[in-house]
């Protein structure tokens, strides 16, 4: 269980976009519209200077170290769990899931698909399985990124095999519906 944790204390900690954060906080840009479009130290040394890029660089290299210590900390010191905060750290500082809010027309896509599937079906799995599906579609048709379209693409496959009891129950029709409660307040006592 703490290797587990340790990864996802990394992931989480690597995912945080340094270069998107300062510069738009301390320049008033967004980096992914200039230079090579991406938020690493290079092109925001190429795009708003050598200050900026150190800062960005100590950002990226401190949530690596603030992830270990974190993990040594709270987690566990053994071997494993470092190691597994380490690379989950450089997944999420390559992968970062907080990038993927910053794909507006792909969740906006996705939330579409979702909301047409369950109005229609009252599923809301189906919705999710179906919009998780189209959701890395959507992101390659849109012209992002193949490793944003990829990791789109890994997301909803987890989405989609989380639903698997799901989809068994849908395929032998005992799936249940959405559908407003029936239980008053007072029968809940």
């Amino acid at each position: 269980m703490s290797v587990w944790l340790g990864a996802l204390i990394g992931y989480f900690m690597g995912s945080i976009p340094c270069g998107l954060v300062f510069v738009k906080a301390i320049c008033g840009i967004d980096i992914r519209q200039y230079g090579s479009h991406n938020i690493g130290t290079t092109n925001v040394f190429r795009t708003v200077g050598a200050r900026m890029a150190s800062l960005v660089l100590l950002g990226d290299l401190g949530k690596g170290v603030v992830a270990l210590l974190l993990v040594s900390r709270f987690v566990s010191t053994d071997l494993w769990p470092q190691l597994a905060c380490a690379a989950a750290s450089i997944l999420g500082h390559s992968f970062s899931c907080f990038l993927l809010y910053f794909m507006p027309d792909v969740s906006v896509f996705a939330l579409t698909v979702w909301l047409a599937i369950v109005f229609v079906t009252r599923y809301v799995s189906l919705g999710s399985i179906v919009a998780a599906f189209c959701a890395p579609l959507g992101a390659y048709y849109l012209g992002y990124d193949l490793p944003l379209v990829i990791f789109t693409a890994i997301i909803a496959a987890v989405v989609i095999v989380r639903h698997y009891e799901n989809m068994v129950r849908l395929f032998h029709g005992t799936e249940n519906k959405i559908r407003e409660g029936h239980l008053s307040v007072k029968d809940k006592k």
